[in-house]
């Protein structure tokens, strides 16, 4: 099995890199996707989120009030902190899950594990990587995309950026970069060719980084 880990700040186009790998064949794996599915409704870990954050969180069909919870913990580290405690370790164990699986499934499986807080898996021995992959748009790019496509404020994407590893803290973890500031095909291309030096790697011919260069791209998170 190859693992790749995958990982971009918000709207910075890491979710259409990740589709991109399983239209080629790769298992994807979300962390947000696991993060959702630990507050899902009758879960404990959306029971343990009402307990510590009330009862505006949760909303009248039983399900976690997203806008409510951002609201609170993207203006506060400390309950943003709180949060992290409760949804995490649920998360982490629904990772060595599925990575498993996607083992027990395929031995020789490509897998992308597709997580904004990469560098945090790592340090906390979560995952091993056989490649990190990092796609990059610089701030002022990430927040017109989001007011522009999410219909969030200026102040409210600072804001949300703001709450996420910085850009040098990614960066210092790559093995690949895709400098996503220019249009969607630039980034399915160099996408598309790294997919071929990975089957390449898995079957032990080539180390991946060798030769790669990837050029601007714009696809969107």
């Amino acid at each position: 099995m190859y693992v790749i880990g995958l990982t971009g700040g918000i709207a910075s186009g890491k979710s259409t890199v990740a589709k991109r790998l399983a239209e080629l064949g790769a298992v994807g794996i979300d962390a947000d996707q696991l993060a959702r599915e630990v507050v899902a409704p009758g879960t404990v870990g959306l029971a343990a989120i009402q307990a510590e954050f009330g009862d505006s969180v949760v909303l009248p069909d039983g399900s976690l009030n997203r806008p409510a919870l951002g609201a609170i913990i993207f203006a506060d580290p400390e309950r943003r902190e709180r949060l992290n405690a409760i949804t995490h370790p649920a998360v982490r164990q629904l990772t060595r899950d599925r990575i498993a699986a996607a083992d027990a499934a395929d031995p020789h499986a490509i897998v992308v594990y597709d997580v904004p807080l990469l560098a945090e898996a790592v340090a906390g021995g979560l995952v091993t990587f056989d490649l990190v992959v990092v796609v990059h748009a610089d701030a002022a790019t990430r927040i017109q995309r989001m007011i522009d496509l999410r219909g969030l404020t200026e102040a409210e994407a600072t804001q949300r950026i703001g709450a996420q590893a910085t850009d040098e803290e990614r960066l210092a973890i790559a093995d690949v970069v895709i400098n996503n500031t220019g249009s969607i095909a630039a980034t399915l291309a160099p996408v598309d060719a790294l997919w071929e030096r990975v089957l390449a790697a898995e079957a032990g011919k080539i180390a991946v980084t060798d030769g790669i260069r990837l050029p601007s791209s714009a696809a969107q998170d």
